[in-house]
């Protein structure tokens, strides 16, 4: 069939695996131009099919060598319907790695749920024994708590007052304003317990009581900042209550592990194009008017450049990984440089539908929003008559 995109607001319905392999390819030569990373040997990545999980697999496997686990949602593709991305991704991946003789593993189910829980401990065991490395990528709309059996719904809302600012729809470049209603305090406690910390801690907690979290080991999860223009929405946001008790997740962690000499951190990245941040307003314009900035002063850095300047110079650098005053590795220190920001105020301030593809890099938004999918990938024959069926290598992986 020829695979073209579909999109439905911020979401896009097809995939397109020759464009998601050719990614995955381009992530893998970054990584393999580096020095050998000093890094991780056995990994775990739960999330790990698209974004930062997908990267830190790739770092983790083409840049240390390590053996690793990959945890993410099963994805049926059909002779007329495509797979996500994240089936492409990772069947690219495994491919890939055996090819290089690296030891990899996929287990697919919902993360959230027990059972995917204990698969993946029974994988770790029989396969890899232990890991030392866990990495927490998991985002979600929605979870399903496998203590009570609920399923709740998170929501990208302001607390306490309504919040109006400039946004934009990136398909067709209107830039407009946009008003959000407060989340009440049953959206916020859904929220945090979606995103937040408690799932993290239930993947350590089975980890440990399984047996194959080796001595030593390091966690990690990832949040966001960004700048003050964004707070109402994000940080001081319902979201951002999540990611609050996601860090303080990473001090009780850390604290459980610390006795057997593990740690656990809370990585603070980049504004990047990602499905998720598509879906908050504010923020895809702000993100088309950084990328511009940071790509005219030579700082910018996608999800595979970021995870090897985590890996290659915090995490695997120095025994005392530098942290800020919160205990937080940042990643974000060239989104947030004082100069970046003041151009982007500047910017924001003048920004319309007239003028915004002078003003910011909202082409580049696009292409990188596509992308996600697989679509407008260089190399790639769109018109070529593709098989959207695509398996994973064999004895790769673990279904719940």
């Amino acid at each position: 069939m020829i695979i073209k995109p579909r999109t439905r607001g911020f979401i896009c319905t097809t995939a397109h695996p020759d464009g998601c392999a050719a990614q995955v390819q381009q992530q893998i030569d970054y990584i393999a131009a580096k020095p050998r990373l000093e890094g991780p040997k056995n990994v775990l990545v739960i999330g790990a099919s698209t974004g930062y999980g997908l990267a830190a697999r790739i770092a983790a496997a083409f840049g240390a060598g390590a053996a690793t686990v990959g945890v993410y949602r099963p994805s049926k593709s059909s002779e007329t319907r495509t797979a996500s991305a994240g089936w492409y991704n990772s069947a690219a991946f495994e491919q890939k790695a055996a090819e290089a003789g690296l030891r990899s593993f996929s287990v697919t189910g919902d993360a959230f749920s027990n059972e995917t829980k204990a698969k993946t401990v029974e994988t770790i065991k029989s396969e890899l024994g232990q890991v030392d490395l866990v990495v927490y990528s998991v985002a979600s709309a929605r979870r399903t708590n496998p203590k009570t059996g609920e399923t709740v719904n998170s929501v990208l809302k302001p607390i306490g007052a309504s919040y109006t600012n400039k946004t934009v729809n990136f398909h067709t470049g209107e830039v407009s304003e946009v008003t959000l209603d407060p989340a009440t305090d049953e959206e916020i406690e859904a929220t945090v317990e979606v995103m937040g910390g408690d799932d993290w801690q239930l993947w350590i907690d089975a980890l440990r009581e399984g047996g194959v979290l080796a001595d030593g080991a390091t966690t990690i999860a990832y949040s966001y900042i960004g700048p003050d223009l964004t707070q109402p929405i994000y940080r001081e946001g319902s979201i951002g209550r999540a990611k609050d008790d996601l860090e303080a997740t990473a001090h009780r962690i850390g604290n459980q592990l610390a006795a057997n000499g593990g740690r656990a951190f809370v990585s603070v990245s980049k504004a990047l194009v990602t499905q998720s941040s598509s879906a908050i307003p504010v923020v895809p314009l702000y993100v088309s008017v950084l990328y511009k900035i940071m790509k005219e002063k030579g700082l910018h850095e996608g999800c595979i450049e970021q995870t090897h300047r985590l890996f290659a110079e915090r995490l695997y650098a120095t025994e005392e990984v530098p942290v800020d005053e919160a205990g937080r590795i940042r990643i974000d220190d060239w989104e947030m440089r004082s100069d970046v920001q003041a151009e982007v105020e500047e910017i924001w301030a003048r920004i319309s539908s007239e003028n915004i593809e002078e003003l910011s890099d909202l082409a580049g938004y696009r292409k990188e929003f596509f992308q996600l999918f697989g679509f407008e990938t260089d190399g790639v024959d769109y018109e070529a008559d593709t098989n959207p069926v695509v398996d994973m290598p064999a004895g790769s992986q673990r279904s719940v």
